[in-house]
């Protein structure tokens, strides 16, 4: 995928998310990161001098927030499309964030060809929402109850039942990376997948979810 001349500014107040973001994009779309910012104001600033095709801002800055840089943005620069980029996935932050102009939102939790999906979708002029929101909102469409799964514990693979067991147990993404002789990356991939699958949104339901199908071990 290349999308080359697409350009980019990146806003986020720790410089390792900056500097992963950029080289994702650099590497693998081959578009143009033109600015970082590290607040709000600066977010704003940059959009205003250098006009680029998306600005991807995290939803906490310091100073203005995600939601009021993208307000500014959209009034100031409308030609800037916004992607909210946050580890905030809970119902509220969405829809503020999407009814203040944003094109897209992602959650930190994603992979990155999620990351990148969102980027092409937004630049196509399509919105865009991660996976597990995207999931949830056809299921609020649907009626569906908010909790409901997508999927039960026999579609799950060897690997993930594992995962969820040592998740129910209350082990760290490092325990269960040395536990099973696998990296910390695909112990964080598989519990990003089991929340996708199961429809679920936090450690805490994945916790409830194996004690109520029987997949978490017994405590005397």
């Amino acid at each position: 995928m290349s999308m080359q001349g697409l350009t980019l500014v990146l806003a986020d107040d720790h410089h390792l998310v900056r500097e992963g973001l950029r080289l994702l994009l650099e590497t693998r779309l081959h578009c143009r990161v033109v600015g970082e910012a590290a607040t709000g104001a600066e977010a704003v600033a940059l959009v205003r001098e250098h006009h680029p095709d998306i600005l991807i801002v995290d939803l906490s800055m310091p100073g203005m927030s995600g939601i009021d840089v993208t307000r500014a943005v959209v009034s100031q620069a409308p030609k800037t499309r916004v992607i909210v980029l946050s580890m905030h996935g809970d119902e509220p932050h969405v829809r503020e964030a999407l009814r203040a102009g944003a094109m897209a939102y992602v959650l930190k939790e994603s992979l990155a060809d999620d990351f990148l999906h969102a980027i092409a979708q937004v630049a196509a002029g399509q919105r865009y929402l991660s996976p597990r929101l995207a999931e949830r909102a056809i299921s609020s469409f649907a009626g569906e109850p908010a909790g409901a799964t997508t999927a039960n514990a026999e579609h799950l693979s060897p690997r993930e039942r594992e995962v969820l067991s040592l998740v129910a147990q209350g082990l760290t993404s490092a325990a269960i990376a040395e536990r099973l002789g696998i990296g910390v990356r695909t112990v964080e991939w598989h519990r990003a997948r089991l929340l996708h699958k199961l429809g679920l949104h936090s450690v805490a339901d994945l916790v409830r979810y194996a004690l109520q199908h029987g997949l978490a071990p017994e405590t005397e």
